[in-house]
C-alpha cells in the first residue's frame, strides 16, 4: 500500500472503532448524570437514599452481562475477525439504548419498568463486554510501526469526547427544562440522541477492512492446520498468567474512571452541594482536559514504553486521589470543582491513554480479542461496574466525602503489583 492509502485506512479504523466505544461511553454517562431523575421515575416510591442506590445497582447490573458478552464477542473475534465483532457489539447496544429510551414510568406499569430499564442496561451490558477487546485489538493492529500506543489511546479519547457530548447534552436538558418536564419526558432525550449515532457507526465499520495482521495470522494457522474454534479455551490454557496481569492492570482503569470522571458530577451534587450546572460545566471542561491527555499519553507510550507510562498513571492516581478530594470538600467553590475535575481527568488519561496498547501486547494475534476482553471486562465487574452504588453507601454510612479518594487509592495499588509482573519495553 502507498503512504497516502495506509494513511486512510488508519483515519478509517480509528473512526470505526471510536464511534462505537462513544457511544457506549454516552449511554454510561447520560445514564449516571441522569440518575438522580430517573430513580424516582422508574423505581418504586421509597426513601431518597434507597431510589439512588437502586438506579445505580440497575447501573451495576449490567456488569454482570459484561463477561458474558467479553467471552462471546470476544472469541467471535479471534474467530470471525474484529468487524464482525465490532458490528454485533454496536448492534446491542443500540437495543439495549431503545429499551432505556423507551421504557415507561413505574406508575404506568410498575415493576416493568425497572424491569425494562435492566433488560436494557443487561443488553448494553453484553455489547460493552466484547466492544473494548475487539476495538482495542483493531486499533493496536491497523497501527502503523511504532504507533501503536497513539492509535489505541483514541479509544479512551473518545470515551472523553463522548463524556463531553455527554455533559453539553445534560447541560442544555437540564437548563432548558422544567424539573417537571425533566422527569416527565427530558431525561430520554440523551439516549434517543445515542440512537441517532448508531447508523453512522453500522455505516464507518462496513467501510473498513479487518486487520492486515488477523488476516495473516488466520491464513496462517489455516495453512499449518493450527486454527482454534475455541478461542478461550486456548486463552485460559496458554495465556493465563497475561491475563491475570491485564486483569490486575484494568483495574485502576476502571475504577478511576466510574469513580473521578463518570460518578463524580453525582458525587459532588449528593454530597459537596453543587447545582447540577456547575457539576455538568466542571465535567465538560474535565473532559476536553482527558481527550487531549489520552492521546498525549499514547504518545508517550510509544516514546518511552506502555509499562513505564502506564506505572506513572497508576502512580499518580495513588499519590493525588486524597489531597485533591479533600481540597474541594473544603472548598466547595466552582473554579476548585473547575480544576480538579480536570487534574483528576489528567491523572486517569495518563493511564488510560496508554493502558490500552500494553494490555493488547499481552496476547497473540490469534487470543488478543478474547484476552483483552475478558481481563478488562473481569476488573469491570467486580471493582467498576458497581463503583457507583458503592461509593454511595459508603459517603451515606460513613458520614464522609473521602470515598472515592479511598477506592482510587486500594485500586491503584493492585495495579501497580500487576505492573510489576508487565513485560517491560515496548513493541513496535
Amino acid at each position: 500500500m502507498t503512504a497516502a492509502a495506509t494513511k486512510t485506512s488508519g483515519t478509517r479504523a480509528v473512526a470505526a472503532a471510536a464511534i462505537g466505544n462513544a457511544l457506549e461511553w454516552f449511554d454510561f454517562t447520560v445514564y449516571a448524570l441522569f440518575a438522580m431523575t430517573i430513580a424516582p421515575v422508574v423505581f418504586p416510591p421509597q426513601d431518597r437514599v434507597a431510589g439512588m442506590i437502586a438506579a445505580f445497582l440497575v447501573f451495576g447490573v449490567g456488569f454482570i452481562a459484561r463477561p458474558v458478552g467479553a467471552v462471546v464477542l470476544g472469541a467471535y473475534g479471534d474467530r470471525a475477525g474484529r468487524r464482525a465483532a465490532l458490528t454485533a457489539s454496536l448492534a446491542l447496544m443500540a437495543a439495549g439504548t431503545l429499551c432505556i429510551a423507551v421504557a415507561p414510568p413505574y406508575a404506568a406499569i410498575g415493576l416493568g419498568a425497572p424491569v425494562l430499564l435492566l433488560c436494557g442496561r443487561i443488553l448494553q451490558g453484553l455489547s460493552a463486554g466484547g466492544e473494548l477487546g475487539g476495538a482495542v485489538s483493531f486499533l493496536v493492529e491497523h497501527a502503523p510501526p511504532g504507533k501503536r500506543g497513539l492509535y489505541a489511546a483514541w479509544l479512551q479519547g473518545s470515551m472523553a469526547l463522548s463524556n463531553i457530548f455527554g455533559a453539553l447534552v445534560a447541560t442544555a436538558v437540564t437548563s432548558l427544562l422544567s424539573p417537571a418536564a425533566l422527569a416527565a419526558w427530558g431525561w430520554r432525550v440523551p439516549f434517543i440522541i445515542g440512537l441517532a449515532i448508531v447508523p453512522v457507526g453500522l455505516w464507518l465499520r462496513s467501510r473498513v477492512a479487518d486487520t492486515p495482521e488477523f488476516e495473516r495470522s488466520r491464513a496462517a494457522s489455516r495453512a499449518a492446520g493450527t486454527a482454534t474454534s475455541r478461542p478461550l479455551r486456548e486463552l485460559l490454557a496458554s495465556h493465563g498468567r497475561a491475563l491475570a496481569v491485564a486483569t490486575g492492570v484494568s483495574v485502576v482503569w476502571v475504577v478511576a474512571v466510574y469513580s473521578l470522571v463518570i460518578y463524580l458530577p453525582t458525587f459532588v451534587q449528593r454530597s459537596l452541594g453543587f447545582a447540577a450546572p456547575q457539576a455538568f460545566t466542571a465535567a465538560l471542561v474535565g473532559n476536553l482536559c482527558m481527550a487531549a491527555g489520552c492521546i498525549g499519553a499514547g504518545w508517550l507510550a510509544d516514546r518511552h514504553g506502555r509499562r513505564r507510562v502506564v506505572s506513572a498513571g497508576a502512580a499518580v492516581l495513588l499519590l493525588v486521589s486524597w489531597p485533591l478530594l479533600a481540597w474541594l470538600a473544603d472548598a466547595r467553590s466552582m473554579p476548585v470543582l473547575v480544576l480538579v475535575q480536570s487534574a483528576f481527568c489528567l491523572a486517569v488519561a495518563l493511564f488510560a491513554g496508554s493502558a490500552p496498547a500494553l494490555v493488547a501486547e499481552l496476547f497473540p494475534v490469534e487470543v488478543r480479542s478474547s484476552g483483552v476482553a475478558v481481563g478488562y471486562n473481569l476488573a469491570a465487574t467486580v471493582f467498576g461496574g458497581f463503583a457507583p452504588a458503592v461509593l454511595t453507601f459508603l459517603t451515606e454510612r460513613a458520614n464522609t466525602p473521602m470515598a472515592p479518594a479511598w477506592y482510587v487509592m486500594a485500586a491503584a495499588v493492585v495495579s501497580l503489583v500487576a505492573l510489576s509482573f508487565a513485560p517491560r519495553g515496548a513493541k513496535p
